[in-house]
């Protein structure tokens, strides 16, 4: 692999961006073939020995603009990562000057619009709602699962598990999270959100990202959210979420559920040969 060798040539150039806090590290390997492996993405996900990440995501050559490729703190895969997509969408259209984009993931090919004033707008596609493509362990109605406080399951590439309650501060996530991430209905294992409706087209969430822990964001986990919401007939399908980072605006729509908000390019930086090397 790139970068495991001592010479200076093999360090790796990475980026770091976040959508409302829900961050990434980010390398570009359309020109450089970058193999990272779910052992160097964990070795850079540490928050103390590495960058630290939520997800990480590399760009590759594809049959469209580009290709992503999602990794999770723990080195886990994700088919689909929506704040990620955004950030890069963003970071693309900068440097080709284009206002769309088709970004192809193992989700599928996403679409991805500037929509002015900052903000990135990405169809994340239309949600999976039937158990085999969640997926769940057997067969079950995804709108109430057989769990205490009978959740909605949806996938969005990824799986998720939403609880409505009356106050998502009077939740213990950090304990709560866990549990539900693996629990055995999800052979996969899963994202869990706790939403709280605000009104009609406005929730309150935290999220627990399988494979990270509780972030401040999550795009596919709203999106997530938003489509459940709709299908308990809690809210219309154009909705505000709050996260602990911030603001995200959900509209499932005839075509996908879209998301739009905004993103941040932090920093550009290079991981030395000798980190790379310790870390594979």
């Amino acid at each position: 692999m790139p970068g495991m060798t001592g010479d200076s040539a093999d360090s790796l150039p990475f980026m770091k961006m976040h959508g409302l806090g829900n961050d990434f590290v980010v390398v570009d390997a359309r020109v450089q073939d970058w193999a990272i492996t779910p052992k160097v993405a964990k070795g850079i996900g540490h928050r103390h020995f590495g960058v630290g990440f939520d997800q990480l995501a590399v760009i590759s050559n594809g049959t469209g603009d580009a290709h992503l490729t999602f990794f999770n703190a723990d080195g886990s895969t994700s088919a689909a990562c929506g704040n990620a997509t955004r950030c890069i969408a963003r970071f693309l259209m900068q440097e080709s000057g284009k206002t769309k984009l088709h970004l192809t993931t193992d989700r599928g090919t996403l679409l991805a619009e500037d929509v002015g004033d900052g903000l990135t707008a990405v169809n994340m596609g239309q949600p999976q709602l039937d158990w085999q493509e969640i997926p769940l362990s057997h067969e079950l109605d995804t709108l109430e699962l057989p769990i205490d406080g009978t959740p909605t399951a949806t996938g969005m590439g990824n799986p998720h598990c939403t609880f409505f309650v009356e106050n998502v501060g009077d939740v213990d996530l950090a304990q709560f999270g866990p549990g539900i991430e693996h629990h055995a209905l999800f052979p996969e294992r899963t994202n869990v959100q706790i939403a709280q409706i605000i009104g009609p087209d406005h929730i309150r969430m935290r999220v627990w990202e399988r494979g990270v822990g509780i972030t401040l964001a999550s795009g596919s986990s709203s999106c997530a959210t938003a489509v459940a919401a709709v299908r308990r007939g809690l809210t219309s399908h154009k909705v505000q979420i709050d996260l602990h980072g911030g603001t995200l605006h959900v509209d499932w729509r005839d075509d996908g559920v879209w998301m739009i908000g905004p993103t941040a390019h932090v920093f550009s930086g290079t991981l030395t040969p000798d980190f790379l090397e310790s870390i594979s």
